[in-house]
């Protein structure tokens, strides 16, 4: 490893984040209010924060406009991810029938026009015990499921892209406070871009974790060379005595593109932040490049968007 990079006092790491291909969907769900729309996808994309447990990885994209919806109403683009089509589908059938089909008032879309169908409405529309019906419009077919507050539509398949899973910065700070706000500040930074998620809550994540466990059932467990408890304990500590709190983000993204670009832009408001807001090194996990194809060389995505 070569020389950190320093920036505003910030030591960035010559090291590379590590991820992995991913299978990946956008579902649009609408409402009669976008409070509404919203509610449906806080909850369709609980517990989803890592694939370890959760069988995806799924988080709200962005608001939509009624006029970048499909029924004209106010909408939430949702982003769900999974290591294997099969598994996205299970995933989004039973997310969709539980959190968007007994949510008042919402429908759902499929926000990915090409790549391989997988159920939306197909299967869910049975709930109509006979009453549903379909109609085809533009060669796309929608179920309408008679509910108590008028019908549930449902768009019948939805498309599945390849994803890439696992970008990741850690931003190790002087203590608490600040490795919250540079990280929340990192996050909204991350959410103005399109095509990503960060799936843990709030987009942050303090459990970091590495691959393997002294512990023969456990197939990851606690990052101990970031854990500033750990100072002085652990031999391979990545810690000096002045940091005391690290906090990680996760980045989900349909193309490595994306991904790159949101780990650039949450390093370029960590960086303005600056070791006199408290962040004083931005490094990466990765894991010797055996654990997925996608390498994104911090020092290099920083060069690709200029000077800050």
């Amino acid at each position: 490893m070569n020389e950190p990079l320093v920036r505003s006092g910030v030591s960035i790491d010559d090291g590379f984040a590590e991820a992995f291909p991913m299978k990946a969907t956008r579902i649009v769900i609408t409402a009669h209010t976008i409070g509404w729309a919203r509610t449906a996808a806080v909850s369709m994309t609980g517990f989803a924060t890592s694939v370890i447990a959760c069988g995806c990885e799924a988080g709200i994209e962005r608001e939509l406009a009624p006029a970048d919806t499909p029924d004209g109403r106010p909408g939430i683009a949702v982003l769900v991810f999974s290591m294997s089509g099969k598994e996205l589908a299970k995933q989004v059938e039973r997310r969709v029938g539980q959190c968007v089909l007994t949510c008042p008032t919402t429908a759902v879309f499929s926000g990915i026009k090409e790549g391989e169908p997988i159920p939306l409405g197909k299967n869910l529309r049975f709930f109509g015990d006979g009453w549903q019906m379909s109609k085809v419009i533009n060669g796309v077919r929608y179920w309408r499921v008679p509910v108590m507050d008028g019908e549930f539509v449902a768009q019948e398949t939805t498309a599945v892209v390849k994803g890439v899973g696992g970008g990741n910065l850690l931003l190790l700070c002087t203590d608490t406070d600040r490795a919250l706000a540079v990280a929340e500040a990192a996050v909204a930074a991350m959410k103005q871009l399109p095509n990503v998620i960060m799936p843990f809550p709030g987009g942050v994540v303090r459990s970091g974790s590495k691959v393997g466990s002294k512990y023969a059932a456990l197939s990851a467990s606690t990052n101990d060379a970031f854990c500033p408890g750990l100072i002085g304990l652990a031999a391979n500590s990545e810690l000096t005595p002045q940091m005391r709190c690290v906090l990680e983000i996760v980045i989900d993204g349909l193309t490595e593109a994306d991904v790159g670009a949101a780990m650039r832009v949450g390093m370029q408001a960590g960086v303005a932040i600056g070791a006199a807001g408290g962040l004083l090194r931005i490094s990466a996990g990765n894991y010797g490049g055996k654990l997925g194809p996608f390498h994104f060389h911090l020092h290099k995505l920083l060069a690709e968007g200029g000077s800050t």
